[in-house]
């Protein structure tokens, strides 16, 4: 890793920290995880489908295309392509940037408005092939949870604090980057929070260097690889270790699956 992405990873583990420090006492460390994995998760898919549409358009002639910025009622035309094309559908209103935008408007419903935008996400993928990957997507995103605050202002609250700060997350350039950014936060969560937990021995817990040598060990030898089955399921390492590991090698073709949704990861 060079110095550039050592910088830009300390970057993004020193802004998810300022989040859990703002909140601290608030919400629990554990809890605090799924909270914001689970909207980082929301951040990338709502990227991933955004940088898709507007790549299309662009190569098509409309340079000035931004998906973001078109209504509704426009987009649902191309609903049932884009759910064959990605798996899954997004409104232009209900993307990541268009709610954290307007999440100061809505102090005092915001989290019927996360609750509405979830639920239809999961839900646009009914019917179609992806539809087991993204049935209770979002489960352990509870927004009307106490643990958020004893009300719905306070619960609120700290879901603004919780977008803005994961919006101002350095996530480097989407078709390069996004998703090793997502990894390691990943990674840099489940260290920080795992002990404190109660959750630190090997039988849930293991350390990212053990995850990184058995990695490579599996793979010693090898010119393709077709799947890697990583049945624990618990800190999930294995599966980003050998997420990052196959890429380098540039393998042709393989395949990554865990039983945790925010995981389900696939790459061809």
């Amino acid at each position: 890793m060079d110095i550039k992405n050592v910088r830009e990873r300390e970057e993004v583990h020193k802004a998810i920290w300022a989040i859990a420090d703002d909140l601290r006492g608030a919400v629990d460390g554990w809890d605090f995880k799924q909270y914001i994995l689970g909207i980082m998760f929301y951040r990338y898919i709502s990227e991933n489908i955004t940088n898709y549409i507007n790549e299309g358009e662009r190569k098509a002639g409309d340079k000035d295309f931004d998906y973001a910025k078109i209504k509704d009622v426009v987009a649902e035309l191309e609903r049932e392509n884009l759910v064959k094309e990605k798996g899954f559908f997004i409104r232009p209103s209900e993307l990541f940037c268009n709610v954290c935008k307007d999440a100061d408007k809505h102090k005092e419903d915001l989290n019927e408005i996360l609750e509405r935008v979830f639920r239809n996400i999961e839900n646009s993928a009914k019917g179609h092939e992806s539809e087991d990957d993204f049935a209770g997507l979002f489960d352990d995103i509870d927004v009307n949870s106490n643990k958020l605050g004893p009300t719905v202002a306070k619960r609120n609250e700290r879901l603004i604090k919780i977008l803005n700060g994961i919006k101002g997350l350095n996530l480097g350039d989407y078709q390069t980057n996004s998703i090793d950014a997502f990894g390691d936060a990943y990674e840099f969560l489940m260290t920080m929070y795992a002990s404190n937990a109660g959750k630190s021995g090997g039988e849930f817990f293991t350390p990212q260097e053990v995850s990184e040598l058995l990695t490579r060990l599996a793979i010693v030898g090898k010119t393709s690889v077709n799947k890697v089955y990583d049945p624990a399921c618990g800190s999930r390492f294995f599966t980003i270790k050998g997420s990052k590991n196959f890429r380098k090698r540039k393998y042709k073709k393989w395949f990554l699956w865990t039983r945790n949704k925010f995981n389900n990861l696939q790459f061809m």
